[in-house]
């Protein structure tokens, strides 16, 4: 509506008095109603799209020194336990390889594990501790070349080598 009275008011100012030609008057135009609804003429802020980056990913963790649940790869080693002694004392694995150590514990009612152990007596692997009797399997990480202790964490009595090659 403000446009039309806007209008009129321009053709009027547009012919003289006389109609000798345009006067040269302006009409004001009325504001804006401000109360307008569906229409806000207000600017729209959103956020800026920032995406953050994933946090920063460290060296590999250890392996697990659990049973494994998958399918065995690598090279597959068998130990027993039995009257608190390893039916072995010494196993070979393939140097630079993981492999599966198959260990089955015999003896009812007491706990053993593997530990593989360097030169230095610092921990490679530490397998889980089961009860017998039962059986397991634990994933080896690979190893360099070289000979290895193994022990039963809870009996040092019960140890041998393990040579990579």
């Amino acid at each position: 509506m403000a446009a039309a009275v806007g209008i009129g008011a321009l053709a009027a100012a547009c012919t003289g008095a006389n109609g000798a030609g345009p006067t040269l008057t302006y009409a004001q135009a009325s504001p804006p109603a401000s109360t307008m609804s569906g229409m806000d003429m207000s600017p729209s802020v959103s956020p800026p799209n920032i995406s953050t980056p994933p946090p920063a990913v460290g060296p590999a963790p250890v392996p697990a020194a659990s049973p494994t649940n998958s399918a065995p790869t690598g090279a597959l080693l068998h130990i027993s336990a039995q009257t608190i002694a390893f039916d072995t004392n010494h196993l070979e694995a393939p140097a630079g390889q993981a492999f599966v150590l198959d260990f089955n514990n015999n003896d009812p009612g007491i706990p053993h594990n593997i530990e593989i152990k360097d030169a230095t007596g610092a921990s490679i692997f530490k397998g889980q501790i089961i009860t017998g009797p039962a059986k397991t399997s634990y994933l080896v990480p690979a190893l360099t070349a070289w000979s290895y202790t193994f022990v039963c964490d809870v009996h040092p009595n019960m140890t041998g080598t393990l040579t990579a090659n």
